[in-house]
């Protein structure tokens, strides 16, 4: 992710405007690779939400074979979009 990135993560349950700071799990600057919890310590990355938006749909269909027992289903996911604003290495 790099700042001014658009992402969809899954639903926050926030509303639009609002910021929201992440903790990494990994961050790769050029040659610099940090992982694990010591080397993140002081990492940190901040997000403002856009909007929320809906996956696609998903479609299903379930049967059981010589006693007309048939089920189709559907689902589409919701996600929250939001902005990376900033993102702080150690």
């Amino acid at each position: 992710m790099t700042e001014g990135e658009r992402v969809l993560v899954e639903r926050l349950g926030l509303d639009e405007g609002e910021e929201i700071s992440f903790t990494p799990v990994l961050v790769v600057d050029g040659e610099t690779v940090l992982a694990g919890p010591d080397a993140l310590a002081g990492a940190s990355v901040s997000a403002r939400v856009v909007g929320e938006e809906k996956g696609p749909k998903v479609t299903g269909f379930t049967y059981k074979p010589k006693t007309n027992n048939r089920r189709r289903w559907g689902h589409r996911q919701h996600y929250t979009a939001i902005e990376i604003t900033a993102i702080s290495g150690t």
